[in-house]
């Protein structure tokens, strides 16, 4: 079991900046892949960005070259910095740990809770 605890979302205004940490506990060991995922108010829950174990980062096109997402294996965190936010970037947060349970590669997803994004115009 992985637990993922988010935190530093809150209001800001179109143009700020917010940064939101995750901190993952339990069999960190296992954690391949770590990514932050948004839902807004009656949409479908999105890829906002990824890294991998080795590194390589993977962004939503609606978030590039403004937020940059990185990865602290010795302390089981993932951040993710959120520069000249829009008011469409308005969501609740999600941070995501993919852990190999198998040999093949197989894994499953943990969530945590979410934290709550709004961007004010």
């Amino acid at each position: 079991q992985v637990r993922l605890v988010e935190s530093g979302g809150g209001l800001v205004q179109a143009g700020g900046s917010l940064r939101l940490s995750c901190a993952a506990s339990g069999r960190t060991s296992s954690i391949n892949t770590l990514g932050w995922y948004r839902q807004a108010a009656g949409k479908q829950r999105e890829l906002v960005a990824s890294v991998g174990s080795g590194g390589g980062t993977n962004y939503a096109d609606s978030v590039k070259d403004r937020f940059v997402i990185s990865r602290d294996n010795s302390k089981n965190t993932v951040d993710l910095q959120m520069n000249s936010l829009k008011p469409e970037d308005t969501a609740v947060y999600y941070c995501k740990a993919f852990v190999v349970v198998n040999v093949e590669g197989a894994g499953r997803d943990f969530w945590g809770q979410g934290t709550q994004v709004t961007v004010s115009s």
